[in-house]
This record gives C-alpha cells, sequence and structure tokens, in this order.
C-alpha cells in the first residue's frame, strides 16, 4: 500500500477547517461513505474509494494508480485514475475521508501499487468531497489535478456540475452512458486546458454546454456517433489550438454548414473527418468543403422554414389562429423603418446613378422624395413638390431628364421637371382639365423608342387620356372611352403585342390592343364576369402571363392567360381591398392583397403547385400601393398606408443553417 495514501487521508491540520468556506449540509450519494476512523484504519479507509491521490514531498511526487482488476464484484468503477496534488498535509481536515462520490461500491480493499517519480505536476485541481463530523456531512473542496470517469453509468453532464472544482486543468469521459451535456455543465471551470468526451452515445449537445471555458486549448469530442453540432458550439472559446471530432457520423446538411464555415475562419487544427451522408456529400472531406456547397437559402416562409406549423392550443393559446399562424416563426418581410405620413401611392426610381423613392401625401397636397442614406441605412428627406389632394407622383426619365407628373384632384395635374443646376423641381406644364378631372391612376411605358403616359379619370365626365413626349413637353395622343369612372389603367405585353387594360367602376375590365397602322389603341374584348373590378396588375412566371384583379368586397382573383383569353385561376377573400399587387424579389414572386378591415396578405408563388399560397401578415392600416426597391443589396417593401403611418419592409432571406 502506497504511504501517500495514509497521509493524504487524514487530516493533522484544525486549521483549514476554520478558514475554509461555510457549507450547508448534504447527502451522501448512494453508495457513499461516511465515517470515523483511527490512525490504524486511515489507510483501509483511504482504500474504499478507487480515487488516489499524489502527495508532494520535497519535489517528488508519488503516482497511486488503481488496479481495477483488483476490485470485488459489488463495486463498479466511475473513476479510472485520479491526480492528487498535495503540497501541504496541513491542508486536510482530519476524520476526512473520500465518499465515495464517483464510485458506487460497497467497502471493500483495493489494491493500489506506486511508483516514483521526479516530475513536478503542474496543475491543480479543486474537487468536492464529503467529510463527516458530528454525524453530519458537509461539502468541502481540495485540490486535485485531474478527473476521469471511465465506464461509468451517469447518461448526463448537468449544468454546473463542476462548480465547486474551479481549479481543474483536465477532464476525462471515456466509455460511458454519457447521452447530453446541458447547457453551462462545465461552468466554474476558469483553468480548465484538456477536455476529453470520446467514445460515448451522445445524443444531443447543448449550444451553451461549453461556455466559460476561455482558457480551453484541446477539445475531443472523438467517436461519439455525432451526426451533427449545435451551431456556434465553440462561440467564446478563443484559446482552442486543437480540436478532435475524428469519429463521427456527420450528416453534412445545413445544420452542419456553421461548422464548415468556423474551421475555414478559426486558427485551431482539426483533425480530417468526413461525411456520412447525405449521399450527395457521402465521405468527403469536412475540412475541403466550401460554405458555398451547401444550398441552405429559402424564403419558404414558416412552413418551408421549420417544416410543419404549430397548432394554436401549442403555440399561442389564448389568441386567434390566424393571428398565431406566424405568432413566433421567422418572416420574410421585417419591419424596417416607420414615415411619419400618410401616403396613398408609392414609387421607386433611379437617377443619376442614386435611388430614390417617391410618396404621394393626399391630405397634405405633397410629393415627398426620399434617398438612401448608405451611413446611417435609413431612407431621408431629400425634397418635395407642393400641389393638392396629391393622388399620384410618377417618375418618367427621358433622355437623362427626370420628369414627374403630378396627378391631384383639385387644382389640375402638372409635370415638373427636375433642374440640375438649380437643385429643384420646376413647372413644366399643365395637364388639359377638360380631360382630365379626376385623376386615379398613371401609367408610363414605352412603344417602338417613343414614350407615352396615360392617366385614368375617375369622373363622369373626364376620359382617360394617353400622352405622348415629342421632344419638348407631352401632349395628347389619343382619348378612350369616356363615362365610364376607370379607376386603373395598366400597360401589358400579350403575345409580345402593346396592350392596355382598362378597369371601371361601371363595366368589366376592358382589353385594348396597339394598332402599328394608326398608333393607337383599339378595343379587343373584356374579361368576361368580372364586374366591379377597381384595378388589375400583372405578372409573369417564366413566359406565362397572369394578372390579379382586385375587387374591394368579395374575392379578388389571379387569372391565366391560355393563348386566347384570360381563365381563372386562383380566389382570394377580399375584405376592403383597394390594391392585389404582384411583384418579385430576385427569383421569388410574391403579391400582397391588401385589407381596410383586417390584416394584410403576403401570397408567395409556389412553382409546383402553379398557384399562390399563403406567406405572411403585415400589419398596415388601409394600404394603397406597395413597391420594391433593391439598394446596396438589400431587398426593402415601400408599403404606402391611406390611414396610418407609410411603412418599409426589409425582405430577409433564412438561411436553413442558422
Amino acid at each position: 500500500m502506497c504511504t501517500a495514501v495514509r497521509r493524504a487521508a487524514v487530516c493533522r491540520d484544525e486549521k483549514y477547517m476554520q478558514n475554509s468556506p461555510k457549507v450547508a449540509p448534504a447527502r451522501l450519494p448512494p453508495g457513499g461513505v461516511c465515517s470515523t476512523f483511527s490512525g490504524q484504519q486511515e489507510s483501509q479507509a483511504a482504500a474504499l474509494s478507487p480515487v488516489l491521490y499524489m502527495y508532494q514531498r520535497q519535489r517528488a511526487v508519488r503516482e497511486c494508480r488503481l488496479d481495477p482488476s483488483q476490485l470485488p464484484s459489488r463495486c463498479h468503477l466511475s473513476v479510472s485514475l485520479i491526480y492528487f496534488l498535495q503540497p501541504n498535509p496541513s491542508f486536510f481536515v482530519r476524520r476526512c475521508i473520500n465518499a465515495l462520490l464517483l464510485v458506487r461500491c460497497f467497502p471493500s480493499p483495493a489494491a493500489a501499487s506506486c511508483t516514483q517519480s521526479k516530475e513536478q505536476p503542474a496543475l491543480t485541481v479543486r474537487m468536492t468531497q464529503v467529510c463527516c463530523k458530528a454525524e453530519q456531512c458537509f461539502i468541502l473542496p481540495f485540490l486535485y489535478s485531474l478527473r476521469s470517469f471511465v465506464k461509468s453509468e451517469f447518461t448526463e453532464i448537468a449544468k454546473e456540475s463542476f462548480i465547486h472544482t474551479p481549479a481543474l486543468h483536465l477532464l476525462l469521459f471515456t466509455a460511458n452512458d454519457l447521452e447530453s451535456i446541458n447547457e453551462d455543465a462545465f461552468l466554474g471551470l476558469p483553468h480548465l486546458e484538456y477536455l476529453f468526451i470520446e467514445h460515448n452515445q451522445i445524443r444531443s449537445i447543448s449550444p451553451h454546454a461549453f461556455r466559460g471555458l476561455k482558457t480551453l486549448v484541446h477539445l475531443s469530442l472523438a467517436y461519439n456517433n455525432l451526426e451533427t453540432l449545435p451551431r456556434d458550439l465553440f462561440k467564446g472559446l478563443e484559446a482552442l489550438t486543437k480540436v478532435d471530432l475524428r469519429g463521427n457520423h456527420f450528416t453534412c446538411d445545413c445544420k452542419l454548414k456553421w461548422l464548415v464555415e468556423w474551421i475555414y475562419s478559426t486558427n485551431a487544427t482539426v483533425d480530417q473527418i468526413y461525411c456520412k451522408g447525405p449521399a450527395s456529400q457521402l465521405d468527403k472531406d469536412i475540412n475541403d468543403l466550401a460554405p458555398q456547397s451547401f444550398d441552405c437559402i429559402t424564403t419558404g416562409g414558416v412552413a418551408g422554414a421549420l417544416g410543419s406549423f404549430i397548432s394554436f392550443s401549442e403555440a399561442c393559446p389564448g389568441i386567434l389562429t390566424r393571428l398565431c399562424l406566424f405568432c413566433f416563426l421567422p418572416t420574410e418581410f421585417a419591419l424596417y423603418q416607420f414615415l411619419k405620413f400618410e401616403s396613398i401611392s408609392v414609387e421607386a426610381f433611379s437617377f443619376g446613378n442614386d435611388q430614390f423613392v417617391v410618396f404621394a401625401q393626399p391630405f397634405i397636397g405633397k410629393c415627398s422624395f426620399l434617398e438612401w442614406d448608405h451611413v446611417e441605412m435609413v431612407f431621408r428627406n431629400f425634397d418635395d413638390i407642393d400641389s393638392t389632394s396629391t393622388v399620384a407622383c410618377k417618375p418618367l426619365v427621358i433622355d437623362k431628364q427626370l420628369f414627374i407628373i403630378v396627378a391631384q384632384l383639385f387644382g389640375g395635374s402638372h409635370i415638373y421637371k427636375r433642374d440640375i443646376s438649380a437643385n429643384k423641381f420646376i413647372k413644366l406644364q399643365g395637364i388639359d382639365v377638360l380631360r382630365i378631372r379626376k385623376p386615379n391612376d398613371v401609367e408610363t411605358f414605352r412603344i417602338e423608342g417613343e414614350t407615352f403616359f396615360v392617366i385614368a379619370d375617375s369622373s363622369k365626365a373626364g376620359s382617360t387620356t394617353i400622352y405622348k413626349w415629342n421632344g419638348n413637353g407631352f401632349y395628347s395622343h389619343q382619348s378612350l372611352h369616356p363615362w365610364y369612372r376607370d379607376t386603373d389603367v395598366e400597360y401589358l405585353e400579350i403575345s409580345s403585342k402593346p396592350h392596355l387594360i382598362l378597369s371601371s367602376s361601371t363595366q368589366r375590365p376592358v382589353i385594348y390592343q396597339w394598332n402599328k397602322s394608326t398608333k393607337q389603341f383599339d378595343r379587343r374584348t373584356d374579361i368576361p364576369e368580372m364586374e366591379d373590378v377597381y384595378a388589375v396588375k400583372h405578372f409573369y412566371v417564366k413566359s406565362d402571363l397572369y394578372i390579379c384583379l382586385t375587387l374591394f368586397i368579395g374575392d379578388s382573383k389571379v387569372m391565366h392567360w391560355d393563348g386566347a383569353l384570360f381563365r381563372e385561376l386562383q380566389t382570394m377573400p377580399s375584405r376592403g381591398s383597394m390594391v392585389f399587387q404582384p411583384f418579385n424579389v430576385g427569383s421569388w414572386q410574391y403579391a400582397i392583397l391588401g385589407s381596410d378591415y383586417s390584416f394584410t396578405q403576403v401570397y408567395r408563388w409556389d412553382a409546383k403547385k402553379g398557384e399562390f399560397v399563403r406567406f405572411q401578415e403585415l400589419n398596415i392600416q388601409a394600404p394603397r400601393a406597395f413597391f420594391p426597391v433593391s439598394i446596396d443589396n438589400r431587398q426593402f417593401l415601400l408599403a404606402s398606408s391611406f390611414k396610418g403611418k407609410t411603412q418599409i419592409y426589409e425582405h430577409l432571406v433564412i438561411d436553413l443553417s442558422n
């Protein structure tokens, strides 16, 4: 028997007990031993535990190893080897023994052997001891250099498992039944440098399992049958120089993309590891993968991002189901900026290598121009055009000249031109008040190199009129049907031929086709069985043409051009809808159905189904227009509000690797 064991098991000095921190009584763990021993029994008491010690005396260290083969059959070895560094025997308290905190074993002697070493251990470790006095058990800190767990039965490393061992430098977990590592499992180990967790069956690791290990230099998670690792698992481990992940079964999907990015950016050495799935990545060296090889980008909404919707009762008890559908899940359009004014229309345009947006404010009579602040990353005021009851501010760039068509309900509509030298807008010309009395919509287009704009007039005495640019100004080119109270006009190409679709409160939408001979639009047909359509907007999916028809009350519709006529494809319930706007952001096609009485609905085009699917809800008061704009590689959606604050949303792309 090693003589160092006898000296280590007994406390010769009561002084340490007096200076030790006060701790509350604690129960012994299962299999623990709490007894009082005489001097002759001290070595036997120490031998009850396989936790053995190294004792320093005059720079000579005795290393005592336990021989597991000598353990009785009733003993289960949970600790294979623990070094103990004891510079001064007086640190011990008399009648204190190791209470088998790590070993479930009935009292029985175990064989130990000693070897002499001239090396001075540099590591000191605190570990929990159970000491007995007056029939009470107390937890006291003692100094150790290493703790080892081998073939133990515990299944998890719980939170703050080593909070009472702050001087620990090395931990080893090998061939255990370990299944999970909880959050902050190693909190309270400011000096831990080496952590080996190997040959276990780990099913889950908390993303914050290693939080606080700022001095950790070597981490091994080898041979644990891991299929993935939580994102940012190594965050905060700035001292890491070596990571061993060999022998695991990693699935190289989006969940593991972060690891590839981390390996690419870290200074730590990572041993070669290989993909075990999916089939496209099988046996590839993870160290050689590039983040670009992972296709993890989606705007599939909540369903696409998480795979399924959460039931009403689980996600948001006490809230309406339609509100709950998106209550905690990520959205693609995130509110970015409020503008403190109401607006009825919005447009975006480029001029002089800069990007601008313009809002029509009907109540104060103003066209408000905003520009992008590249420093503050917000839209800021640029200029204004004063008007009366403004309903539209339509930008039009011709030969590097900027024109603004200002349609207003009173005082006639006007055309302004940007004077670059004076850095302001000047009035260029007025628009015939006999033709345009109550403008409701303005559309610009080009045909055969010539520039036009058309104003839809909603008064009974007015007439929807097309104007043409002649090099000096805009002049009336053609008046379309009078007396029908047109509310919207849409320019589009059908079979590569220019067309106009006029929406009216008194008739079905009428389709006009451009006549090359007369250089005018001729009435072609109407859209049958579609009364009370407020507006029509078109979009393309590849080469297929579709239109969105807005109805204030009833069902707004999506129709598809089949080569001869428009056929109904899909209906959306409308509750006070004044806008059904299709638009695209990058390769994604959306449509927004506004509502004066409920939430605005965002739909996304599903290519497999060939129709729109519900995507997101936006809270906008009385929306009247939407317009997408791209600035600094960021995508924004401008939303005008007739009764509330105008809003700007940012289109966010979800990375499933997060």
